[in-house]
């Protein structure tokens, strides 16, 4: 199972320890883990269902290309790192 990780800045608002949870894309397996933690979906997720400006999904060390549609490819043996996106100056 691919096993899904947040950073520790998201730790300042909810409990998100990491979780192995069934997916074969990036889509699929953050809403495995969003079934276990329902409020972690708006922290990640735009209303759209895309991921936040401001949130970045790495598997196996690559930045996701799709940021939309989530559709990028996950391994049962993948691991996906959720991280805020640095952004200004």
């Amino acid at each position: 199972m691919p096993r899904v990780r947040f950073t520790q800045n998201l730790e300042r608002h909810l409990a998100v320890p990491a979780a192995a949870v069934d997916g074969s894309t990036v889509k699929e397996t953050l809403e495995a883990v969003f079934a276990a933690n329902p409020q972690l979906r708006g922290y990640v997720l735009d209303d759209q269902g895309r991921l936040r400006k401001h949130v970045v999904v790495f598997v196996n060390g690559q930045m996701v290309l799709d940021r939309d549609g989530l559709s990028d490819r996950v391994e049962p043996s993948s691991e996906l790192l959720v991280m805020q996106a640095l952004s200004g100056g």
